[in-house]
């Protein structure tokens, strides 16, 4: 028996990843041994007195019951301390922060809390394809503004203003971005939120990357005025190593939080108290921790400049984030094309950057997220198995 998708779904594929991870399988079934460096999935634990408090907190008898959707005080007031301490963005606990399970969730909840049919979002491009699923399952159009190289993969508000901007109604930035790994300044952080406010645009910042290899973690929140016309999502899963423990925030004026509401709590039930109870440890963690989180993936990323010059591409040491971006030799086509000969000949999966919009066709992305001796294999296994580039 057939049953017909709906309509929302026509248009919305599997995640490249999800079939990708299922090609790769096949080859590992086969002896192959592929290694994956392409999904950016931390590899290392979270700190050992996080794993301790949800130990603690999962052994009593009384914090296995269903939780508030707003999530517990001491959460929020983690969350509040460490926007404070870390970005100099002041937020209450109490009517700014809404926690998630996982900042990726926060996406379609705020595209189905404020898009439907006939309104457009403008999606970067190269993105995060989640955004532009987001935006197409909500009903909503989703304009894609492109980015470059020669504009340090930064919007260009002004020539975004020159259209015709009436039924836009929110704007997907994030920073650092991914998968460019470019950063963003505090001057254009306050560029953007008086665009949102000139054209009256809700501006929807995603920013899980802000503590990987950046020397200068910034919100967009840290602008005066900008809970006025922004909201921003934020993660555990790459600063902390939480990343299955499914741990995110969502900050933004109190109308906001409430919107949303709306549309979470008929999704799902509030977070696990041992978990929400070890993400607050884990968010009054010092700079120390950074520090040598960073110092592991300072290693990780000399590896893979150089296996990237053995692929024949280039790169901007100056990126920050879990991927390292790098344009391709012209002896491509495109990133799909040296992604498929480096899995077949080398059973190395790198990532197109085609994945992430036309605008990334000319890259691939390979994630940090593997120990340096798994690095060294891979540039052993490229550099015996030579390719066309």
């Amino acid at each position: 028996m057939q049953i017909e998708v709906a309509k929302r779904l026509q248009h919305t594929e599997e995640y490249y990843f999800s079939r990708k991870l299922r090609e790769i399988d096949e080859l590992n079934k086969t002896g192959k041994k592929v290694i994956n460096l392409g999904i950016g999935s931390p590899d290392l634990p979270p700190h050992p007195s996080v794993i301790e408090t949800l130990y603690e907190y999962a052994s009593l008898p009384h914090t296995h019951a269903y939780q508030n959707y707003k999530g517990i005080p001491a959460l929020r007031q983690a969350m509040a301390d460490w926007y404070n301490r870390y970005y100099g963005a002041a937020v209450d606990p109490n009517t700014n922060i809404l926690p998630l399970i996982g900042s990726k969730e926060g996406i379609v909840h705020i595209c189905m809390t404020y898009l439907q049919a006939g309104d457009e979002a403008l999606l970067p491009n190269p993105g995060y394809p989640a955004y532009a699923s987001a935006v197409r399952l909500s009903g909503a159009t989703g304009i894609p503004y492109r980015l470059s190289s020669g504009n340090n993969w930064l919007p260009d508000l002004d020539q975004l203003a020159k259209n015709d901007l009436s039924r836009v109604k929110l704007m997907w930035l994030n920073y650092p971005h991914m998968p460019t790994g470019a950063p963003a300044s505090r001057a254009f952080f306050e560029e953007a939120v008086a665009f949102a406010r000139q054209h009256r645009i809700l501006l929807c910042h995603d920013n899980p990357y802000s503590f990987i290899l950046n020397d200068c973690p910034q919100s967009l929140l840290a602008v005066d005025g900008s809970l006025d016309v922004a909201i921003e999502l934020n993660s555990l899963s790459k600063s902390a190593n939480m990343a299955g423990w499914r741990v995110g925030m969502l900050v933004g004026a109190e109308a906001r939080i409430n919107e949303i509401m709306r549309f979470k709590s008929n999704m799902d039930s509030g977070m696990f108290l041992p978990v929400q109870q070890a993400a607050a440890k884990a968010l009054s963690l010092g700079p120390e921790w950074y520090a040598e989180l960073n110092s592991t993936y300072r290693q990780r990323r000399e590896k893979v400049y150089r296996l990237l010059d053995a692929l024949g591409c280039v790169y901007d040491r100056q990126q920050v984030g879990l991927f390292v971006w790098a344009k391709i030799s012209d002896a491509y086509a495109d990133g799909f094309a040296l992604s498929d000969e480096v899995l077949q000949r080398s059973k190395v999966f790198v990532t197109p950057g085609g994945i992430f919009g036309d605008g990334g066709d000319r890259y691939i992305r390979i994630s940090l997220c593997a120990t340096v001796a798994v690095l060294d294999e891979a540039i052993d296994r490229i550099t015996s198995t030579p390719t066309n580039g």
